[in-house]
């Protein structure tokens, strides 16, 4: 588990904030204009009152009537207390104002943040769900809803895979047990037939054990990409693949064109390997044939692998890629599989943003169809 963040010394609010920006920068835009004022307007007011005595009017009686011309300095003195109550309003105005408009502008964090602690407390479900239309609030409250669907289902699928995990790996240790309780009742036990039936549970607990880290691997995404032969891959899995082919009875054919699709070697040869065990694994009766084809479509690499078989129902189908669901039943010792196959390459191609489908054949058998994004301009043979 990763380390909790320190304890955060208590601050104050981005609404509180935003709102004394508001403020502030309402109060420096009327500072700013009086600054305007009083360097454009009143340069060309003297320094000084003065007084000017004008000509006396007829009939005034000789007396000059005098005109008294303010100063700078006592201008100011009778627009400062102005100018102090205006930027005293503007502050009260921008202070409230911008309380509103901030509260409007976090709303949404606000929102995601009740949400996050929700789902913090185990209510995966919740959602932000904002509306409006959109804006970079919108765009991050959907991206925060998408990685809540994902993480959910992610959560769900570790929850189901470790119950199915569990289920398994406790067959071959209560196996394993039993072989031994018998073995101890039983004064005339084969010791050699004991060790080879304890060693073909431990290889069938190791693999199983391989094929779930495998799994987890795959469900990682954690792929350097690169271009891949698939037709090589299905010449090597078929290979690999052909005596345990020939001890059941099953013709491996590989055909079609060379064809490259981007992703990793390593899971891509895995991908293929299970495909072609499974088909070979699941061919009931002995007898049948396997035919491994790939090809290019457009701008995609295509793997397609048939089997003969018994005749699967369209229900049946839809289950064989959920972890340890077999086509012959769960059962830990039928055909040597560990009920994964499928499962991880479902997994290796939702890595590699592919497509996999599964079709029932109407003569029996399957047909595994998968799709991966190829790589442009690479010619075959390159």
């Amino acid at each position: 588990m990763g380390e909790q963040p320190a304890p955060r010394r208590p601050g104050p609010s981005v609404r509180l904030r935003l709102a004394l920006s508001y403020a502030g920068f309402l109060v420096v835009a009327g500072v700013l204009i009086v600054a305007v004022v009083w360097v454009f307007l009143l340069r060309y007011v003297p320094d000084r009152a003065t007084t000017i005595s004008l000509d006396p009017a007829p009939g005034s009686g000789g007396r000059a009537p005098q005109l008294f011309v303010p100063g700078r300095y006592d201008l100011w003195r009778a627009f400062a207390p102005r100018v102090a109550q205006a930027l005293l309003v503007l502050l009260v105005l921008g202070l409230a104002g911008g309380w509103l408009l901030a509260g409007r502008m976090v709303a949404p964090l606000t929102r995601m943040r009740e949400v996050s602690r929700r789902v913090a407390a185990g209510s995966l479900h919740e959602r932000v769900a904002l509306p409006g239309r959109g804006d970079e609030l919108t765009d991050l409250a959907d991206a925060f809803d998408a990685m809540l669907t994902r993480l959910e289902d992610l959560l769900d699928e570790q929850r189901r895979f470790a119950a199915n995990a569990s289920h398994e790996l406790r067959t071959p240790l209560a196996t394993t047990r039993a072989l031994l309780e018998v073995a101890a009742a039983d004064p005339d036990r084969d010791t050699d037939r004991l060790l080879e039936r304890l060693r073909e549970v431990n290889d069938r607990a190791v693999d199983l054990t391989e094929a779930l880290l495998l799994l987890a691997r795959a469900d990682q995404r954690a792929v350097a990409p690169e271009p891949v032969d698939l037709s090589l891959a299905a010449e090597q899995a078929a290979e690999v693949l052909l005596p345990l082919a020939e001890r059941r009875g099953v013709a491996v054919e590989v055909a079609g064109e060379p064809v490259h699709a981007l992703g990793s070697p390593v899971l891509l040869l895995q991908l293929v390997t299970n495909l072609v065990h499974n088909a070979v694994v699941h061919n009931l009766p002995a007898g049948g044939t396997a035919t491994v084809t790939t090809r290019a479509d457009g701008a995609r690499a295509v793997v397609t692998v048939e089997n003969t078989g018994e005749v699967l129902g369209a229900d049946r189908v839809a289950t064989l890629v959920e972890p340890f669901q077999r086509g012959q039943g769960r059962h830990f010792s039928d055909h040597g599989g560990s009920g994964l196959g499928l499962a991880i390459v479902r997994s290796i191609v939702r890595t590699h943003d592919g497509t996999l489908r599964l079709d029932a054949l109407p003569g029996g058998g399957l047909r595994v169809v998968v799709e991966l994004p190829g790589v442009p301009g690479l010619r075959d043979g390159d």
